[in-house]
Formats: C-alpha cells, sequence, structure tokens
C-alpha cells in the first residue's frame, strides 16, 4: 500500500505538480499521425497533462501544438481558421503560426510591433513513424527524440491506436507490468484472439496460474519477469520491460507482433491508453492489420468518429454473463483492451491505494512506485534527470522464453532484451 502522501506524489501530474514537471522531461505521444492527415486541415483539441491544447498542421505540412486559447479575449482556437501559413481566429483575426507565435492582428498597424509581443505557450510536435510526439518541459533540457522500435521499423512493419480512458494513469499503467492477471483475466482470449492465439506460450499461461515474479533494474526501469513451468521441468519465462515513466512491452506470442502502451495522463482523472503492433522483421500481414483496425489485440472498436471505446462504461462495457458463465470470457467483458480498462476504472478515478493489501505477484507494481517515487524527488529536490529520458533507454524488447532452471533469465536473455534493426524477436 502507499501513504496518501505518497499517491498524490505519483498520480498528479498538471503543471505546478512535481510527477507533472517529471513526466514534462519526456517525449510523450500526442496524437495519431492519421489525426492531422493534410497540409491546412481542421484544427485537432488536445488535452495532455492538464493543459488545454490545440494541434494544428499548417500549408506548409509543420505541426503546432499550443495554447488553445487565443490571446484577445480567450476564443477556443478550435474554431479557427487553418490558412496561409498559420491559424486565425475567427473573432477578431488574430493569427498564430506553428511556434505560437501571433503573425497578424488586423486591427494594428503593420509596423506597429505589436504581434511581436504576442506569443502563445507553443510547444514542438514531429512525427516519429505514425505518432507525432511532444515535449512539455524547459527548452534546455529537452532530450533527443525518443526510440523506440515500434516507431522507427518500417511503416508496413507497425501499427498504433490510442482510446480515452476514465481512470489516472498510474493504475493503468500498473495493468501493464501485472503479468499475473492474464491467466484469469484474459484467458478467454489466448486461443481465440487472431492477434494471440496459436503460440505455444499460451498454454503455459493457462495451465499454471500462480507465476514466480523476479524483477530486476535495468537503466530506464525494469524488467519484470513472470516464471511459470513448463515442460520437462523447465519455465516458459514471460519478461516484460518497462520504461519510465510509463512504457510498456508485452512479451510476444509466437510469430505474432509484439505489442505494448504508453499511459499518457490527460489530467489526473483520465488518459491516454496508447497500444501498438509491430513486428522487427516483416510486414503485418494482411489479416493481422484487418484484426487491429477491427479491434483485436490489444486495440478495440471506438464509439464512430471519436477515439472513446465502444464498450465502456456508460453500457457496462457490454458485459455478457451468459458468455462469463460458460468461460468463453473470464469476466464477461469481450477484448483484451477493455477487459483491462473495465476493471482499471472500476476502481475510481484515482484507487486509494492506503487499502491496498499487495502479495509477491505484486512486485513489479512495487518496484515501479519506488523508481517513480525516487526519480520525482530526485528531479524536484536536487534537479537529477530521470530515467528513460536517454533515447539508449527505449531500445528493448519483450521476450518469451522456456529455460532450464538453473539459468537466471537476466543472464539468459540479456541479448534478446535488446532492440536491434531486422533483429528476430525471442517468443515462443
Amino acid at each position: 500500500m502507499l501513504r496518501k502522501e505518497a499517491n498524490e506524489l505519483l498520480t498528479q501530474t498538471g503543471p505546478d505538480e512535481a510527477m507533472g514537471k517529471m513526466f514534462r522531461r519526456y517525449w510523450i505521444p500526442a496524437l495519431l499521425a492519421e489525426e492531422l492527415p493534410e497540409n491546412d486541415c481542421p484544427p485537432v483539441r488536445v488535452k495532455l497533462l492538464s493543459e488545454r491544447l490545440i494541434a494544428f498542421r499548417d500549408s506548409d505540412g509543420k505541426y503546432g501544438l499550443m495554447d488553445e486559447f487565443c490571446a484577445h479575449r480567450g476564443v477556443s482556437l478550435w474554431f479557427g481558421r487553418n490558412e496561409e501559413g498559420g491559424l486565425r481566429c475567427p473573432y477578431h483575426g488574430w493569427k498564430y503560426d506553428t511556434n505560437g507565435q501571433c503573425i497578424e492582428v488586423p486591427s494594428e498597424p503593420a509596423d506597429s510591433g505589436f504581434c511581436e509581443k504576442i506569443k502563445l505557450q507553443a510547444y514542438p510536435l514531429v512525427k516519429i513513424g505514425d505518432i507525432l510526439w511532444t515535449y512539455m518541459g524547459p527548452e534546455e533540457d529537452k532530450p533527443p527524440y525518443p526510440e523506440f522500435e515500434f516507431a522507427t521499423v518500417p511503416s508496413e512493419q507497425t501499427f498504433s491506436s490510442k482510446r480515452f480512458q476514465e481512470c489516472n494513469w498510474l493504475q493503468a499503467m500498473e495493468g501493464g507490468i501485472d503479468s499475473s492477471h492474464v491467466s484469469f483475466l484474459h484467458s478467454g482470449s489466448l486461443n481465440t484472439d487472431p492477434l494471440f492465439k496459436g503460440a505455444r506460450g499460451n498454454q503455459y499461461n493457462l495451465a499454471d496460474k500462480m507465476p514466480f515474479f523476479e524483477v530486476v533494474k535495468h537503466e530506464g526501469g525494469l524488467y519484470v519477469g513472470a516464471r511459470r513451468n513448463a515442460e520437462d521441468g523447465k519455465y516458459y519465462w514471460r519478461i516484460t520491460p518497462w520504461v519510465m515513466p510509463c512504457f510498456t512491452m508485452v512479451p510476444p506470442r509466437g510469430d505474432h507482433p509484439i505489442h505494448g502502451h504508453f499511459w499518457i495522463p490527460i489530467d489526473d482523472e483520465t488518459c491516454w491508453a496508447w497500444s501498438f503492433d509491430y513486428h522487427p522483421t516483416r510486414a503485418l500481414s494482411d489479416v493481422e492489420m484487418e484484426a487491429m483496425e477491427a479491434g483485436k489485440g490489444v486495440h478495440c472498436e471506438y464509439v464512430p468518429g471519436t477515439y472513446i471505446p465502444k464498450a465502456n462504461k456508460t453500457n457496462d462495457y457490454l458485459i455478457d454473463r451468459q458468455a462469463q458463465k460458460e468461460g468463453r470470457t473470464y469476466s464477461g467483458v469481450e477484448g483484451i483492451a477493455i477487459q483491462d480498462s473495465s476493471l482499471q476504472e472500476s476502481m475510481g478515478p484515482i484507487v486509494d491505494r492506503t487499502k491496498e493489501n499487495l502479495v509477491s505477484t505484486d512486485n513489479g507494481v512495487i518496484m515501479a512506485r519506488q523508481m517513480l517515487r525516487k526519480a520525482v524527488t530526485a528531479l524536484r529536490d536536487k534537479g537529477v534527470t530521470p530515467p528513460g529520458v536517454d533515447p539508449a533507454h527505449h531500445r528493448t524488447r519483450s521476450v518469451s522464453v522456456v529455460l532450464p532452471p538453473e539459468q537466471a533469465f537476466e543472464e539468459a536473455c540479456k541479448k534478446d532484451l535488446e532492440a536491434a534493426p531486422g533483429k528476430p524477436h525471442t517468443s515462443v
């Protein structure tokens, strides 16, 4: 469990909060590239880390992310006209470029210098893979661009999605480093979901519901190893990398794509659950792409025209009690992503961690909290750069492997856990 003060330290991410300031030291996903598909397309509202922003793409293809509200009278620039190299407020015609600089005020003489004094808060927005990333921290501390493998492989090898989730980022992220729930919550999907089924490791997950956890630190975060019994006295290991503050990569199954997540705070009570699938050595097949677009695997179906899941708390996640009773789905909720979000949202917007009773399978969660607390206080009190900022920390992979009992996964899988272009992934 956590004391109330520690829980608040880790869950509050506004501009003036210690965790908010730490999040702002990282490049984080802001939008899917598909949300700004062409030059001069309509602007998009964005809320990140409790800041209301507007994103747009100008006539030259430059991306901008800035304060949502016009500096004149506070009109939302979502209503703005995206034209001729800038976003123009429709109220009185004030116009801004992608850096937030005001470049035209029709009511003032052009030679008055008034425009030069007006600048909205703006953040860089860059396309890496199929995601637009932003950095919201001090300019002097801006790190190099992220180098997560899913975002750097050729476009035909990767697919990303996001979904709106109605809970704090931390309880969502903690689900991503908790491998023990797979044998229960996701058990009905392992042999039926097209992005999971057919892997030999599935049967180890289903047969052994009491995994042993071994958690190892690395420079950017943790390797969370979950060990289950395999045949001939060997062990089946699923090793999940966690890179601070909120990146996890799910161990692979057979030759299926590798998948993983980011959990990015919108505010303290909601977050974006980003999901990706990629294959390090081949293009995604038509069947795999169709499954991802249909919401299979770690993705979901949406309410049309939104990134809100079709199955959500307003309709009780379309729970099917008969399917639950018959074992077709363990919880009665369909789909890996919604199985997770339904239970994480059920805890409330911010779970009261003072009431928890943690056990040995929670070691990954416990150590992640400890690392986050140590990093956020070191940044706050001493200005120490947190782990996971360095792109070298991003070049990691998840692993599933069968090992003899005398082999420790940390040594046996050292090379397997390192990402490299064109290198096959280690999977069972």
